[in-house]
Parts: structure tokens; sequence; C-alpha cells
């Protein structure tokens, strides 16, 4: 039952190494951590996770640069057991994170994504609950958990909005080797992959059990493509492969909700003022044509 735990490394060392020490202090010893340096500038990092003389504890660093999906790409290949996460560099797991999933994945043997309960910090560390992750609670699926989702209702449910965190998310490791993390994607790599195993018949469990910490700042990735729109042609692109291939299942109610977007549309429309502050000729004009519903 041992739990892979993949760190793709670039960011913050200080952050970084909070998430390592979260690991370590990890209630159930079964468990290896990963740690996949994508050749961050400061050597700090990887000297100190090279000294924790902790055999439970790997550090690797690329011999280049592979960017995000090319990291996560590495991770899964270095994956050796049944079950698998991607963990943020700049996350913290509670403590009985593993112990968690290991109950989980014993109740839901067949389950392919288990989704654990999260809390949301900033970047101090101060709990959060911004704008992104208030509309995250009201999409996310009502009724008792843990619970198993699968089919259409999950996949129109995840298109209305992708309330997952991916750095939460506990993987079946032979999904993730199956459809690996597209390259051409840079933001919405998670939901494409999540979308890739639910169409072909996988499910998800949901729990409502906090055992991570999620962060959330501005510096992220997803927070840098919303003014200028990159962001959202991204998304655009899931939502529409999303819609035909729904429509090829007969899944014809979750076409339509990947068709309209609407949650993904208002998003789009509320970077608008930061986009005609910054003066983004460019971002203003794929803004709007996310926020008009183009495709």
């Amino acid at each position: 039952m041992t739990l892979d735990i993949l760190m793709p490394f670039y960011g913050r060392v200080d952050q970084f190494r909070s998430a390592v020490e979260s690991v370590r202090a990890q209630t159930s010893a079964d468990w290896r951590l990963v740690i996949v340096d994508d050749v961050y500038p400061d050597t700090s990092a990887g000297e100190w996770a090279l000294g924790l003389d902790d055999p439970r504890v790997s550090y690797l660093r690329n011999e280049r640069n592979l960017g995000v999906s090319g990291n996560f790409n590495r991770c899964v290949s270095l994956i050796e057991n049944d079950f698998a996460v991607i963990m943020g560099c700049d996350d913290v797991m509670r403590p009985d994170y593993v112990a968690r999933i290991a109950q989980l994945r014993s109740r839901f043997p067949d389950a392919d994504l288990l989704q654990p309960g999260v809390s949301v910090i900033d970047q101090n560390g101060d709990p959060a609950l911004p704008l992104a992750d208030r509309v995250k609670t009201v999409l996310r699926p009502r009724g008792p958990r843990p619970r198993v989702l699968g089919g259409e209702e999950l996949a129109a449910s995840l298109l209305r909005g992708n309330w997952c965190y991916f750095p939460s998310l506990c993987w079946r490791s032979s999904r993730l080797r199956e459809f690996g993390f597209r390259e051409d994607r840079r933001v919405v790599q998670d939901l494409t992959l999540i979308m890739q195993i639910v169409l072909s018949g996988g499910s998800l469990v949901l729990d409502d059990e906090v055992v991570f910490d999620y962060r959330r700042h501005a510096a992220s990735v997803s927070s840098q493509g919303g003014v200028d729109g990159s962001k959202f042609a991204e998304e655009r692109d899931v939502f529409y492969e999303a819609a035909d291939r729904c429509d090829a299942l007969g899944w014809h109610r979750a076409a339509r909700v990947a068709r309209r977007h609407v949650p993904s549309r208002l998003n789009a429309l509320s970077e608008l003022p930061a986009a005609l502050r910054s003066g983004d000729s460019d971002g203003r004009r794929a803004l709007l044509r996310h926020v008009l519903g183009g495709r």
C-alpha cells in the first residue's frame, strides 16, 4: 500500500522545505518521496534535501529544464507503486494525509482518483478563501462523503467547474502512465488528464476530511495566465474537445455544459478590469473572445 509522492520542484526554497517536512511528518510511514528539481537556479534546495539523510526521500535534478508538463511526465516515469500523488512544492500535507488515503483506497479499491478534503492557505501559510476557492466550494457536488462519482454525472460536474485540487489528488498510477500530461498545456494539465480518465470509464472518490493545505498565491502559473488570456484559451480547447467526446459517448448533457462553460467565462470577465489597466490589447481581445463564448 506504499504511496508514491512525487514533488516537481521549481520555486521558493522555504516553501519547498515546509512541503518536504510535511511529508516526513506523516503519521503513516508507508510512503516514499521523490523530489524532481527542474533545474531551479538556487541549488540550496537540493543541497538541503540531500543532507536529510532520510532513506524515504530521494532527490533528482534534471539535466535540463523540462517545463511544467515535461517535469510532471518525468515524475510519472519515476512512479513505482500502484497509487501516486504529484504534490506541489509549495503545498502542505497535514499529518494524516497518507493514512486517510490508505483508508479511502481500502474502502473504494476500484477508484482511479481520490480527492481528499482540502483547505486553502495564502503565500504566508495563513488560512484563505479567495473567490476561486469560494466558487469551487459552490460547484463541488453535494451529498454524503466519501462518495464515488463517475460517468456523465462526474464529467458534467467537472466541466461546469473544476473543483479538484490537483496537488492533493491521489491517482491510480496505471492511469497516469496510460495518458500522461499533455505538454502543449501549461495551466489546465490537470483537467485535461482528469477528463481523459473520466471519459474512459474512471471514477473519483470525493472526501471531506481535510488532510491537505493548498497554497493559493499570485505567483502561480494559473494566476499569471489570467490577464493575458492564455489560461482561458487552453480552457476553451479542453471544453470543446471534451464536448465532442461526450457527444460521442451519448453524454449530451455534459457536452452542453462543456460548450457553455459559464463559470469559466465569468472568470474571464472578472479578469477584464486588470487587462484594461494593463494596456494589453491582445489580452483584452482574448478575454472578450472567451467571455462571449467564441470557439
